[in-house]
């Protein structure tokens, strides 16, 4: 298990450092936003599928199909001969990733005693931070040793020696009984959501009737969060609401500039590949001591109080980002702009799942914990694909893009800090306490 979230973690920071080499050889900028939305998009459909099919059946069939989807995607990346088969190949990657980190969780679950569990997530969270280590050179190197290619085709050989070690050790492992009727609407309303925020993508840039579709499917986006989330969720309503509202921002903010981190500072400071997913690699390391720092602080530091700073530091960071690229000014300084913003996450973003699950009961933490994770996957997916849309007009009328963009970041970040200070428990709402919870 800890090999694959480490492989599908790979695959996710390798991506972002060769992807403005892949857009330039397959003559597709145009479509690089719709290569990072793509994965977020189909991976909530994976998400709401295979937690649906595990609750019924256990989670043995669907890992296995899950392996098979993200491989076959990986597969399509490596071979493919333009961007527009490329993001088909980054569909299948998400579509697969998504339901494999639901089908792991569910598996954590089954298999491991209540004592276990904490260290099993735990080395997913490492699983996570090592990658950030050494992924962002590797890929540089393979993508100029070998070719950008392999970057994808390396990893279905990884995929495939985890799965010859997983399977086998599933054997017998029970189904449980599940619902039938709602995890079907909600799947429905996945593949809803999912299909739009591809079309915003795709039509937002255009003029005339075609661009009128975007609005259409911004308005089918938001319909379809309205139902898949808590009652209140979009318009950041006290309490719960607006703890799930809150992930989706910051989730939304921070990679709507992660996907363009390596890009700018190629495109503007002519640093190579390798030198640029440096910054992959620190935010990755400052990441992970925000969220043991905010772990060790534990209740001096109360969850409200932990997501609005960490929803501040995400507004900072965007904010001087925009600044240090338009005038600009030094890469070191962009580079230290996005790791405080990373910082903003690793000490924000585990309080919104401790705040959700503090407020759930045994009825609705199911339907809660799903919420948060389609908050935070469809959010950033909305999020990129706006970004798309921002990086061509901006293109077109001579502005420099990079700048739109991250302006972008930083408006939906002043909306994650609005959200943040209303995460507060509303009147009525029932609060268990840290040591109930857990923390991370």
């Amino acid at each position: 298990m800890f090999a694959l979230v480490a492989f599908t973690a790979f695959e996710a920071t390798a991506v972002t450092t060769v992807m403005p080499t892949v857009a330039e050889k397959l003559d597709g900028v145009g479509l690089y936003a719709l290569s990072f939305a793509a994965p977020l998009a189909s991976g909530v459909v994976g998400m709401v599928a295979a937690g649906a099919r595990s609750d019924r059946h256990g989670p043995v069939a669907p890992l296995a199909v899950a392996l098979v989807v993200f491989a076959v995607g990986l597969v399509v990346c490596g071979t493919a001969p333009s961007m527009e088969v490329l993001v088909a190949g980054r569909l299948l990657q998400g579509l697969g990733a998504g339901a494999l980190t639901v089908c792991l969780y569910v598996v954590v679950g089954l298999v491991f005693p209540p004592l276990l569990q904490p260290a099993v997530f735990a080395s997913f969270a490492a699983a996570w931070v090592l990658p950030s280590l050494f992924g962002p050179a590797l890929a540089a190197f393979v993508a100029h040793a070998l070719g950008w290619r392999w970057v994808f085709l390396g990893v279905v050989v990884l995929v495939g020696a985890a799965t010859l070690l997983i399977l086998p050790a599933l054997r017998g492992v029970e189904a449980r009984g599940g619902q039938g009727e709602a995890s079907r609407s909600r799947l429905a309303w996945a593949v809803v959501g999912a299909t739009a925020v591809l079309v915003l993508e795709l039509v937002g840039s255009h003029r005339g009737a075609v661009g009128l579709l975007a609005i259409l499917a911004l308005g089918v986006v938001f319909l379809s969060l309205r139902r898949m989330l808590p009652a209140g969720a979009l318009l950041a309503r006290r309490g719960l609401p607006a703890v799930i509202g809150t992930r989706g921002l910051l989730s939304a903010s921070f990679f709507c500039a992660e996907a363009y981190i390596v890009f700018v500072l190629q495109d503007h400071w002519d640093l190579t590949p390798g030198t640029a997913g440096l910054a992959l690699t620190a935010v990755g390391l400052v990441w992970a001591g925000a969220s043991q720092a905010q772990s060790r602080l534990g209740a001096r530091v109360s969850d409200v109080v932990a997501m609005r700073w960490g929803a501040t530091l995400v507004l900072v960071g965007t904010a001087v980002l925009t600044v240090v690229v338009a005038g600009d000014v030094s890469p070191v300084l962009a580079v230290a702009a996005y790791v405080v913003a990373g910082a903003g996450m690793g000490f924000g973003f585990p309080r919104t799942s401790v705040a959700m699950l503090a407020a759930s009961s045994d009825a609705d933490r199911g339907f809660n914990s799903s919420a948060l994770s389609i908050s935070d996957s469809l959010g950033g997916a909305l999020a990129l694909s706006l970004s798309g849309i921002v990086f061509g007009l901006a293109d077109h009328a001579g502005a420099d893009p990079f700048v739109s963009v991250f302006v972008l970041a930083t408006g939906i970040a002043v909306l994650g800090v609005v959200t943040a200070l209303r995460t507060a428990p509303g009147r009525g709402e029932t609060v268990k306490s840290p040591s109930a919870t857990g923390r991370r």
